[in-house]
């Protein structure tokens, strides 16, 4: 199955990188590249990719707000492709709060190039990418920032199985279903079924929502 991407950011030249790269691989299908975000969302709704690699910083319109409008977008529009923020600094407010829009993680503009490829593919394949410890530490940066919100989030919890909670909590500390498997001694079949569950139970779009949620509501404290 091939994995539909368009690139959207303002500099040609990384553009123009990332699409040789990216339609070198057989299976992946550069559609379509914008230089904004706003340009960037019309492309979305016209090409409906798999993936968006979405820059963070923009004219017209930035990356953040793009990505607010293809993860929630108006009545009417069923399209929601999976959009992964590109960003020059490890540490961008901007990038926490597309985490919290439902953005599927980010990658720095200087990794290296298997890094974007493998990416594109397990942000495809519907998975969030958390496993860099800079996604990590980004979350726990911010959560630091931000009290532990224990109104409305804490009480979603309630909603959870023990054991749904503990996978929560892992999925957290960005453990893989693989690795969540060896630690509660399950199947990795089994995990991925609770992880559906969890988020289906707390209307969270992806395992990058979830991390956030996670903090948010006080289940994992920054630093554990």
């Amino acid at each position: 199955m091939t994995t539909r991407v368009i690139i959207v950011d303002d500099q040609a030249m990384v553009r123009a990188g990332f699409a040789a790269l990216l339609a070198a691989q057989s299976d992946i299908d550069v559609v379509g590249e914008a230089p904004d975000g706003a340009q960037g969302v019309e492309l979305s709704r016209r090409t409906h990719p798999d993936v968006v690699l979405m820059d963070v910083w923009m004219p017209e319109m930035d990356g953040l707000e793009a990505a607010r409008r293809l993860l929630e977008p108006a009545p009417g529009v069923t399209h929601r492709p999976r959009v992964l923020m590109l960003t020059t600094f490890d540490v961008d407010d901007y990038v926490y709060e597309a985490l919290r829009a439902g953005a599927s993680g980010f990658l720095l503009k200087n990794a290296p190039p298997a890094d974007l490829i493998a990416a594109v593919r397990v942000v495809a394949s519907g998975d969030a990418l958390l496993a860099p410890s800079v996604t990590r530490r980004l979350i726990a940066d911010f959560a630091k920032q931000r009290p532990a919100v224990r109104g409305k989030p804490a009480l979603r919890l309630k909603g959870l199985t023990e054991r749904e909670t503990e996978v929560l909590t892992l999925v957290a500390r960005g453990q893989s279903n693989g690795e969540i498997a060896q630690t509660l001694v399950l199947a990795e079949q089994t995990v991925k079924t609770h992880v559906s569950r969890v988020l289906t139970k707390l209307d969270l779009r992806d395992r990058a929502q979830a991390v956030v949620f996670a903090y948010e509501s006080g289940l994992v404290a920054p630093g554990e």
